[in-house]
């Protein structure tokens, strides 16, 4: 859909500015169209002042992102009136609501180009169509039973990559938006999967995340001839490959078999993210979960004996519509019976559309804060004596960039997911190196690189040092 807007094409300025929000899949959808623009000749340009196209690629989780969201596009208008053919675009989930699409066209003229995420393929064709007719363009899917593939992919990182399995969600949990903005599951072929991980393996990839928003039902919509264990299977064997992670597991999908394929293949990392959102089964009912308590803590058990020196982690909404204390505790039960790596914790947050927004009992923001509060206590301490169990340990860690706050130390990640920073160099990126841990924090751990002469005296290793808290 076209809207008139502009008297004159817009001059064509061909350097872009992607900002990105949400999860690893938005990332990997900004990765996507940052190819698509340079194999069109545009250059990446890190000050979004000077871009000629800045793309906003949004998320709509939570109202909170709407609203930041928001608020990063009004900031535009000013930018606008500065450089007056900056071309504006919008994409992402936020655009797969029709109310949010309408509040843009009405209250932000700034923006000249909005798409979805069903639509992502189509980047240049619309960019050229806006600079053609230089008038605003409207063009949204609702939905998609088809993947793209082979679209250009520019990686953040040479030696590590995300990897789409598959789109969309079935599960209709009651509070959540997503599969209305990424539509029903579709999974990708496993042989277009393979092709894509040996090509980034031959580019120099040693590790890949494999994405979706459900991995654990990749192939429900492909027969029988494959599924999620499979596919770990299948991949483990790729030469050259070093490390395999996944994003995200639903519990009620976690087989056995999936949890075996962790524990048998080498490259498969030793880490599972594993969202409970509640640990009160009644809670969870309303959730439209599909497992209760007992299965959580059947999965956890299951995951801890057939896999030494997992690390765990979780998403918790605290505050669902009629939670009630008892519920509340019951999840702070869970959580110490677990004792999770870590967790997200968000506080719930209506979304327009979701049969969450219209229950009764709604509870109040105070409470919501409090409960949060609680429960990051109760998880801040139990991440804080995982962590101890790493101290004087010896770990493996991919480095992967040069730390933020100092540029003479690097940081990187166990196979279990912790992150390290120790001192070292640029050289050291990309690269898997033995670090000690000389000192275990709450949220990260410090280091220190040594030699392999320093390895042969050490009598642990990273799976030895979290499988003394399993």
């Amino acid at each position: 859909m076209s809207t008139k807007k502009n008297s004159s094409k817009p001059n064509i300025v061909k350097t872009f500015h992607i900002k990105t929000f949400g999860c690893q899949m938005n990332e990997n959808d900004s990765e996507k169209i940052s190819g698509m623009l340079k194999a069109l000749g545009y250059q990446e340009e890190t000050d979004v002042n000077k871009a000629g196209l800045v793309i906003l690629n949004t998320c709509s989780i939570r109202e909170n992102a709407d609203e930041r969201v928001l608020g990063n596009i009004g900031a535009f208008k000013t930018v606008k009136k500065t450089n007056p053919d900056l071309i504006l675009a919008v994409c992402g989930c936020m655009m797969q609501q029709p109310e949010i699409v309408n509040q843009i066209v009405t209250k932000y003229p700034q923006v000249d180009l909005i798409f979805g995420t069903h639509n992502l393929h189509q980047v240049p064709e619309l960019l050229n169509n806006y600079q053609v007719n230089g008038n605003r363009l409207i063009e949204v899917w609702e939905d998609s039973d088809t993947i793209v593939e082979d679209l250009p992919v520019d990686r953040k990182y040479p030696f590590k990559g995300f990897v789409t399995i598959m789109n969309g969600c079935n599960n209709f949990c009651t509070y959540c938006i997503v599969p209305y903005t990424r539509g029903r599951e579709v999974s990708r072929q496993p042989d277009k999967i393979f092709d894509e991980v040996n090509k980034l393996v031959d580019d120099g990839c040693i590790e890949i995340t494999l994405l979706g928003q459900n991995v654990n039902s990749y192939g429900n919509d492909l027969g029988d001839a494959v599924n999620f264990a499979k596919l770990l299977r299948e991949l483990n064997t790729i030469d050259k490959l070093k490390r395999i992670r996944f994003m995200t597991s639903h519990p009620k999908d976690l087989t056995d078999d999936v949890i075996d394929a962790i524990a048998e293949c080498d490259k498969v990392c030793n880490y599972i993210h594993l969202p409970i959102q509640s640990g009160s089964t009644r809670i969870l009912k309303a959730m439209n979960r599909k497992y209760t308590q007992e299965n959580i803590l059947d999965r956890v058990n299951k995951i801890r004996e057939k896999i030494p020196g997992v690390a765990i982690t979780t998403d918790i909404i605290v505050g669902f519509p009629g939670e009630t204390e008892a519920d509340f505790l019951e999840t702070l039960k869970v959580i110490k019976r677990c004792q999770f790596d870590s967790a997200f914790t968000f506080l719930y947050s209506i979304r327009t559309g979701t049969p969450a927004a219209t229950m009764a009992d709604q509870i109040p923001d105070e409470v919501k804060h409090d409960r949060i509060n609680r429960s990051l206590k109760v998880l801040h301490q139990i991440s804080h004596d995982i962590n101890q169990t790493y101290q004087d340990q010896i770990v493996e860690v991919l480095v992967e960039e040069t730390s933020r706050n100092n540029a003479k130390r690097m940081t990187g990640r166990t196979r279990t997911g912790k992150l390290v920073n120790f001192p070292g160099n640029e050289s050291d990126i990309g690269t898997e190196i033995m670090v000690k841990i000389t000192e275990a924090k709450t949220f990260s751990l410090d280091g220190e690189k040594i030699g392999q002469e320093g390895i042969h005296g050490a009598t642990h290793t990273d799976d030895d040092a979290i499988s003394a808290n399993s």
